[in-house]
């Protein structure tokens, strides 16, 4: 066989990027928010499905805590620093490459710093675990005239709740209106009045009561359809809107999208 026909051969790489539009994710930074039980896991998987791809990427890390050793049953965690440094450390040794940009920013994400965290352009991935900066970053978005957010969280186990629950919201900005999905505070009331607080407001006896345990196989399956959500965004099924959320559940081994803002179908 000669070289020619040998060179002619796609890689897998190469067949999977031709189905991609990539021009949500390189618009603008790739801002993975949170980098705990959920984050972690997506953004390794996020930056392996980067490094692969020849193309151009930005990636701001952001992330105000330090890993601790009682981490540990839910986190591989990479070292005991601040989380988005250690993150971005260790991503760029396993994944990095030439086009592949990685930042940490060691700082939660505020109302006094979200224009410096999220800009015009820029694809959000949010997995905190309070309303307080999901609805931060909801409303940051919603001042943009082009951008996308994903949030992903899941219930702590505690009082009535085994842990299993969760769900992944999309939101997205197009020529300044909400054109994918919806503001993650439209449907929840929990988001757009949040009983909780910002990280950043509270003592540390409040930071120590807020972390409830969390069970690492719900966030593995958050975590898992963040990138389903990013896939659907940039290889859409022809003729079907975004949904709004995913809920799934671990123990009934269960996923289902919701369609709020409007029908399953697109107007033709």
């Amino acid at each position: 066989m000669s070289h020619s026909v040998l060179n002619a051969t796609p890689s897998a790489a190469e067949i999977i990027r031709a189905q991609l539009d990539l021009r949500p994710l390189t618009a603008g930074n790739i801002v993975l928010v949170g980098l705990g039980g959920i984050g972690a896991i997506f953004a390794q998987q996020m930056l392996v499905f980067l490094a692969g791809l020849d193309e151009q990427f930005h990636v701001v890390m952001v992330d105000g805590d330090a890993y601790a050793p009682s981490n540990r049953y839910r986190v591989a965690v990479p070292d005991y620093d601040n989380k988005a440094v250690a993150q971005a450390v260790y991503l760029n040794d396993l994944v990095g490459r030439p086009g592949l940009h990685i930042r940490p920013f060691s700082a939660h994400l505020t109302e006094a710093n979200r224009h410096e965290v999220i800009g015009e352009g820029d694809f959000v991935c949010l997995a905190v675990d309070n309303h307080a900066t999901r609805r931060t970053a909801s409303r940051r978005l919603g001042e943009l005239a082009n951008g996308y957010l994903i949030s992903a969280g899941n219930d702590g186990v505690g009082p009535g709740q085994r842990g299993t629950y969760g769900n992944v919201q999309v939101y997205g900005r197009i020529n300044g209106q909400d054109a994918v999905g919806s503001p993650l505070d439209r449907y929840h009331p929990e988001i757009a009045q949040p009983a909780d607080k910002n990280p950043t407001e509270l003592d540390c006896m409040e930071l120590a009561a807020a972390g409830a345990p969390q069970v690492l196989f719900a966030n593995q399956m958050a975590a898992a359809l963040m990138g389903a959500a990013v896939w659907r965004l940039i290889a859409p099924p022809e003729g079907e809107r975004m949904y709004d959320e995913i809920c799934f559940d671990v123990t009934e081994a269960v996923a289902k999208p919701r369609w709020l803002s409007g029908p399953r179908r697109a107007c033709s």
